[in-house]
């Protein structure tokens, strides 16, 4: 079973992202410099662009509701084509009658 790490202090974090955003080094040179996973010091950038404003991001529940009111869309999609193939048939249908 891997053995999980205590959480990097937010001193440490910070100065890992100011250190990306230096451009001095590569993010994965740094990483292991830093002795962190390159995805980690990835995410932390990441997270300091959302904290900062510079990129956008859904929290976990409108994500939730996002993927929820999609669902929905796509559903009603379904059901309007499939009303209108009916008002279609019986249209013609009713032409046929007179």
């Amino acid at each position: 079973m891997p053995r999980s790490r205590p959480a990097y202090p937010p001193e440490f974090k910070a100065e890992a992202v100011r250190l990306v955003g230096s451009g001095d080094r590569s993010l994965s040179r740094l990483a292991k410099d830093l002795g962190v996973a390159d995805q980690t010091l990835r995410n932390g950038v990441r997270h300091a662009e959302i904290d900062a404003g510079a990129r956008e991001a859904l929290a976990p529940d409108e994500r939730d509701e996002l993927r929820q009111l999609r669902r929905e869309v796509r559903t009603l999609r379904q059901e309007r084509e499939i009303l209108k193939k009916a008002a279609a048939f019986f249209a013609k249908e009713s032409d046929g009658i007179r």
